[in-house]
């Protein structure tokens, strides 16, 4: 259960494809914590920004700017300008929450006896899928900047932690999950 959200986009006037005599504000969001697509009906009047963290738990009292969740959906229901600003809220997510995302490469383990977790990181090969596994045998890494520097051929881990979001949202076909709920 998703309690915050980004605004990745907001149609003040509607989303223009719907009939005018159905138009009602709405914005579209993304949960933080199982990255959920979220079509959002703003309370009168809140104004919304991008990249806004709102509340969007069951304790409605909380919800100063969202009235209501009015469905989750899918990433081929974003406008456009929403799918173009969705790495960079992912991104602000995963630097925000970098405890999280370490711990990922901290405790990632092999799905079957051929395939592991870490290769499932668009761009990481076997090779330094290795080499983070050797590494951490001698200490856990404590952030992503230490990852980095520990793991020579490893020079930017929370981006490929975010394209690999971007790719479960995306990609409907992906037949494993690591962050983004089904």
């Amino acid at each position: 259960m998703e309690d915050y959200a980004r605004i990745i986009d907001y149609l003040p006037q509607g989303h223009p494809e719907r009939p005018r005599h159905r138009r009602e504000p709405i914005a579209f969001g993304l949960g933080e914590d199982e990255f959920k697509l979220f079509e959002l009906i703003p309370k009168p009047d809140a104004p919304l920004g991008i990249g806004e963290r709102v509340y969007i738990g069951k304790d409605l009292e909380a919800r100063d700017k969202i009235q209501h969740v009015k469905r989750r959906i899918g990433s081929e229901e974003l406008t456009a300008a929403a799918q173009a600003e969705l790495p960079f809220i992912v991104q602000e997510i995963v630097q925000e929450n970098e405890e999280r995302f370490v711990r990922f490469y901290n405790e990632a383990q092999a799905i079957t006896t051929r395939f592991h977790m870490l290769e499932l990181l668009p761009g990481l090969g076997k090779k330094t899928m290795w080499a983070i596994l050797e590494e951490r045998k001698k200490g856990p890494f404590e952030g992503f900047e230490p990852l980095a520097d520990r793991v020579s051929t490893l020079h930017h881990p929370e981006k490929l932690i975010v394209n690999r979001i971007v790719l479960e949202l995306s990609d409907s076909s992906q037949k494993y999950h690591i962050f983004v709920a089904r």
